[in-house]
């Protein structure tokens, strides 16, 4: 109904109340007699047109009164309160006598929704969008909304051209089809990305800072150019975060505009920023006013040091680390406040913490919204504190960095809600989830060993419970075949421990290396246990069951044959040999970790060291070490040029002569010296590896960005340069009739270049090396690809 009609009805009905009204005019006045107040009363209201809502309803809605006067100011808000309903399409009040007529012109309802059009939305999708369904009073209102929530859900997928228009079809009774026909277009992509005001970086490691990318020839690789107003608030946050934690205090970004070309629709995105200066750490102090605290105990915990370029990632990692130092004093409601003083002579900040007791106030309770699938107790783990714990800030926005980090959500936001007392807080906790599971297909390829496959389904959040399950099996074109499963549980027994179990089945096939073939069924039980934030202990008990299987006929057979542990070796009368090993070892293992990113390290540090024994019970006797260090450090931000070194090392040994045999030794290729399928001791008849109980290595990597290749397509450039050696095979070989062993300690060497593309199958890299040292008896390879990060 048009506002036209509504202004008619109203008029009318106006003139229809006036009517009976006996108004009298004296000495140039008008005013109504006690007579025609009287008179503007009626004995009844009846409805008329109603087909499906009661008349008794209707008249519910009227605030006319039978047997009491009433005037225009009643008659409105009958109106109002009538077409509020949202039930009517017209309405008009008429008095006719002593009886109040409410004529009413009902909505249609709503027969069922249909969209036509829609190729990239499906019909689910937009029914959960709209609010109109089958068996709803249409409304003009209510269809206009929906419409526009239509067109924000095409938005949000990057289509600004798309239109929507809703026809409605009668099909009798008073019942419509509502039909929105859509026309979707193509999305609208991000053409040009431009930067004003940048002197420190360039544009285009801007552009790798922030997550939205221009449209490229590998965009259809992501979706990271379509245009998303939500991803434009959350880049300008970035670039804000980058700046900072460069040295960059002062900077803000000025403006972020999106315009949009609707002729070719496409956007040009400019960001215009204020850097202003670079500062460094001046003065670090730390002020307590704690009397049984000493400031002097506390400053070992600092991430900031003087000297050091600022960076507000290092002051909020220093806060939380003062605050869960000091709360360990005993003082649950400590405060910690940085304060920086600039120095605009020399750009330098000196930054003070404030250490306080605090405002006492407790949590009184802590909900939790959007968790659809994850269960409540996996979030409220998160958290350092319970409900009736101190309320501090600090350890709220640590719980908000875990919840983050657990890969279980898109968005986590925590807010404060005052309780039912003053010094009660309530938590909100908002989650909205994303997929946690992954099916992914890796393929590796070397020139010796040819092309191996692995097909692998991951859960990271089983049944809601934040529990890890992966199953994987591989293979290549050779008899080599892998079975794994694994699960894990993040917190055993409700502490911070982590938990599993891991089994597998794994065939090696009879190959140029080998003249024997194993399967080896087992499985592990193992525990983790958190050190500090960066250092973890780990301990599992693994139990192996191997077969090996060769043919006995050949002298070189027969002598892997004896290192493999055949009772005996000297009698060739069957045609195949078969020999079972039962290995039961304990592991230990402790690992440091700082790495900023696993997928693609920049700066930190990694050290893992492993032992282990076996020997408790099964045939095996042996202690196994080794060590593996890196080190990553951006060399150029701007060029986003990063260098990495790493260590590695490796030994062997038995108490028992007879304890340790050519499977527990180290079998080593590309892993420790690329362009290397194989290298160390070797068979110098048959060229069989026959492993080592030491190796030593030591790589040098240069990692760099490519030019006109952004970030989110996540390919990037490598050159380096390996050096190691394998060397000192097991078993008493001099005693062997017929085998001569090539073995010698010397340094082999490689240098190359690798393509590294973070793709949205896991991580790819082809490497290519040249080899400058080597030994006549290894086996090369120029070219390896392979999946999966190096650690």
């Amino acid at each position: 109904m048009t506002m036209n009609r509504l202004g008619i009805s109203f008029v009318f009905a106006v003139m229809m109340a006036a009517l009976p009204l006996s108004i009298s005019a004296g000495n140039g006045t008008l005013s109504l007699t006690p007579t025609a107040a009287q008179a503007a009363t009626v004995s009844s209201i009846q409805v008329e047109g109603n087909r499906r809502i009661e008349s008794s309803t209707i008249i519910s809605y009227v605030t006319v009164i039978p047997g009491r006067n009433f005037g225009a100011r009643d008659l409105n808000e009958s109106l109002q309160s009538l077409f509020a309903t949202g039930l009517f399409a017209d309405v008009s009040l008429e008095r006719r006598g002593n009886v109040l007529l409410v004529q009413v012109v009902e909505n249609p309802v709503v027969r069922q929704v249909v969209f036509e059009g829609n190729r990239r939305i499906d019909d689910s999708a937009l029914s959960t969008v709209v609010q109109l369904e089958p068996r709803r009073v249409l409304t003009e209102s209510a269809v206009q909304s929906d419409t526009q929530r239509i067109l924000e859900a095409y938005r949000r997928n990057g289509r600004f051209a798309a239109r929507v228009e809703p026809k409605l079809i009668e099909v009798g009774d008073n019942r419509v089809d509502l039909v929105y026909e859509i026309e979707e277009d193509e999305r609208s992509g991000v053409s040009r990305i431009t930067f004003i005001g940048n002197q420190a970086f360039s544009d285009g490691k801007l552009r790798d800072t922030i997550t939205t990318e221009q449209s490229g020839l590998l965009s259809f690789l992501s979706s990271a150019d379509v245009y998303d107003p939500d991803r434009l608030d959350a880049d300008r946050e970035r670039l804000r975060r980058f700046y900072l934690s460069e040295g960059y205090a002062d900077f803000r970004v000025v403006s972020a505009v999106a315009e949009l070309d609707r002729e070719q629709n496409v956007f040009f995105i400019t960001f215009t920023v204020d850097e202003g200066p670079r500062y460094q750490f001046g003065n670090v102090e730390i002020d307590s006013t704690l009397r049984e605290l000493d400031p002097e105990d506390l400053y070992s915990v600092l991430e900031t040091r003087p000297g050091d370029t600022y960076d507000a990632t290092a002051v909020d990692r220093s806060i939380e680390a003062l605050t869960i130092e000091v709360s360990s004093y005993g003082y649950a409601f400590v405060q910690v406040r940085p304060r920086g003083d600039r120095n605009a002579a020399d750009n330098t900040i000196d930054l003070t913490y404030f250490v306080d007791e605090g405002v006492r106030a407790y949590v009184e309770r802590i909900d939790i919204s959007g968790n659809t699938r994850t269960r409540d107790y996996v979030i409220r783990r998160e958290f350092d504190f319970a409900e009736g714990d101190a309320f501090n800030r600090v350890l709220v926005d640590r719980a908000q960095r875990r919840l983050e980090a657990l890969g279980f959500f898109e968005r986590v936001r925590i807010t404060t809600s005052q309780g039912s007392a003053s010094d009660r807080i309530v938590l909100n906790v908002q989650v909205v989830e994303q997929s946690t599971g992954d099916f992914s297909f890796g393929v590796g390829y070397s020139t010796t060993s040819g092309v191996t496959l692995e097909l692998s389904v991951t859960e990271r959040n089983f049944l809601g419970r934040g529990q890890y399950v992966r199953a994987a099996v591989g293979g290549g074109l050779d008899e080599n075949r892998t079975f794994d499963f694994s699960f894990t549980e993040p917190y055993f027994l409700g502490r911070r421990l982590a938990a599993g179990f891991d089994l597998y089945r794994r065939e090696s096939g009879d190959s140029d290396d080998n003249a024997y073939t194993t399967i080896a069924t087992g499985g592990a039980l193992r525990i983790v246990a958190p050190i500090t934030n960066d250092l973890n202990f780990g301990l599992s008990y693994g139990l192996d069951v191997s077969e090996y299987d060769l043919d006995a006929g050949s002298s070189a057979s027969r002598a892997v044959l004896q290192l493999v542990g055949a009772p005996d070796f000297t009698t060739p009368t069957a045609a195949n040999y078969s020999n079972e090993r039962v290995t039961s070892s304990l592991t230990w293992t402790l690992v440091y970790d700082t790495i900023d990113n696993r997928t693609t390290p920049r700066d930190g540090y990694f050290a893992r060291l492993r032992q282990t024994v076996a020997g408790l019970g099964g045939d095996a006797e042996y202690v196994q070490t080794t060590l593996d260090a890196r080190a990553f450090r951006t060399l150029s931000t701007d060029l986003d040029l990063v260098a990495s070194v790493r260590v590695q090392a490796g030994n062997v040994w038995s108490w028992d002569e007879d304890g340790l045999l050519i499977v527990d030794g180290f079998f080593k290729g590309a892993d420790l010296v690329r362009g290397f399928d194989s290298l160390g001791p070797r068979d110098a008849n048959t060229l069989d590896a026959l492993g080592g109980t030491t190796y030593a290595g030591i790589s040098g990597e240069l990692n760099f960005a490519l030019p006109y290749i952004t970030e989110a397509i996540g390919i990037r450039g490598a050159v380096f340069a390996d050096a190691g050696t394998l060397f000192d095979p097991v078993g008493s070989v001099d005693n062997i009739a017929g085998l001569t062993v090539n073995d010698d300690n010397s340094i082999r060497a490689s240098v190359g270049a690798s393509l590294i593309w973070n793709s949205p199958f896991g991580p790819l890299r082809a490497d290519y090396a040249h080899v400058l040292a080597s030994e006549t008896y290894d086996r090369e390879e120029a070219f390896r690809f392979s999946a999966g990060a190096r650690f």
